[in-house]
């Protein structure tokens, strides 16, 4: 465990780093809101596309082989940025490090569900939690005011980062190598379920989640660009970030106690508050820093909470043997989510303005909500 907590923390610190600072130094080679945005979309369309093969690569190449060509994939492309801001450049490049986090992504999950007995694996879960969200809460809001205050080769090297993980990855591949197939006596006990009849019973957690992380995907790309000083842009990343940690923690007990559904709409529509806030502050002039403030603090209570839920409901909407397409379905509508907030909120800006873009996923999360209130009023009379 030791060792997957550190090339975890590693891979995470690298993607961290680059998320709000690559689409600046796109802008700063003189790509528009749309071109910036284009930078992590790309990098999680290459995510997403890649996170259905890798499975097949774990069982074809081994853990050793796809866990070191991950954090050579995702780190390695990051000291290349230095060399041109070119958009064509930087969008292969990000292509590449998306390929490499999605073998993070997916071998990391399915390495703890592999090393720890069931017995600890909720806390085991947690801790692999911790080790993505405290790089995430450290260098997200700091990378992009270090980028503008020193030089961006410095974010760029310290992107990098994941190849230092390569002699863990070396040892911990090894290791899951080793490990015996897991059991498949509990899987020939369940009903009978097809793939096609699991990714539909996921398929509104899957929405949920998609409708929460396009906003928070819009805020950690084009936080630096929204008229804000350096200082408060990291001051609100930082805000966004230790929110979503928070909550993303607090949810899981509410939701054992209670059940995930009760949060779902009430979460949406402090979310919906949250994007409204951010909007109206970057539209006054000068931008309103405390309502931007107030606007990330909801923002990110909401993502993070409906993370933990939606991930809840996908492991409880499928049997046990299938908790491996649950657990790729969820990173595929997160990362999806993600950078459809990228894309489509740069394409939407530079047309209108950031204030327009926000809004528009706040309707979107709304009438979400409305159409999962339909969904669970429609399942209770069932």
């Amino acid at each position: 465990m030791p060792a997957l907590l550190v090339m975890t923390a590693l891979g995470f610190a690298g993607f961290a780093l680059l998320l709000p600072t690559a689409p600046l130094w796109a802008r700063h080679g003189g790509a528009d809101e749309g071109g910036a945005g284009l930078v992590n979309a790309v990098l999680l369309i290459a995510t997403v596309l890649v996170q259905t093969a890798v499975p097949w690569a774990l069982r074809t190449l081994g853990w050793r082989v796809v866990l070191t060509a991950g954090v050579v994939l995702l780190g390695a492309p990051s000291a290349l940025y230095i060399l041109t801001d070119a958009l064509p450049a930087l969008l292969a490049l990000s292509a590449i490090r998306g390929a490499g986090f999605a073998i993070l992504t997916v071998c990391g999950s399915s390495a703890v569900v592999r090393l720890i007995a069931p017995s600890h694996r909720g806390r085991a879960i947690g801790i692999y939690g911790l080790a993505i969200a405290v790089p995430q809460t450290l260098f997200v809001p700091t990378s992009a005011f270090v980028a503008e205050f020193f030089e961006f080769w410095v974010v760029f090297a310290l992107g990098a980062l994941p190849v230092l993980a390569i002699p863990v990855t070396l040892r911990l591949g090894e290791r899951l190598d080793r490990l015996p197939a897991p059991d498949q006596t509990t899987a020939a006990a369940e009903p009978v379920v097809g793939r096609g009849r699991a990714f539909l019973a996921l398929a509104v957690p899957m929405l949920v989640l998609l409708a929460i992380t396009t906003p928070g995907g819009a805020l950690l790309t084009f936080a630096p660009q929204l008229g804000f000083s350096a200082l408060v842009v990291m001051l609100a990343l930082f805000v966004f970030t230790v929110m979503t940690a928070l909550s993303r923690w607090l949810a899981g007990g509410l939701a054992d106690r209670y059940g995930p559904a009760l949060f779902v709409i009430p979460l949406f529509l402090i979310g919906a508050t949250g994007i409204v806030l951010i909007a109206w502050s970057v539209g006054t002039s000068p931008p309103t820093v405390a309502m931007l403030m107030v606007g990330v603090l909801l923002l990110g209570t909401a993502y993070g909470a409906l993370q933990n839920l939606t991930l809840v409901v996908s492991f409880a909407a499928v049997p046990a043997r299938l908790r491996d397409t649950a657990s790729a379905a969820w990173n595929i509508g997160f990362d999806t989510g993600t950078g459809l907030g990228a894309l489509a909120v740069g394409f939407i800006a530079a047309g209108t303005d950031f204030t327009v873009a926000f809004l528009i996923t706040a309707a979107l999360g709304l009438l979400v909500a409305a159409l999962y209130g339909v969904h669970l009023a429609f399942a209770r009379r069932r």
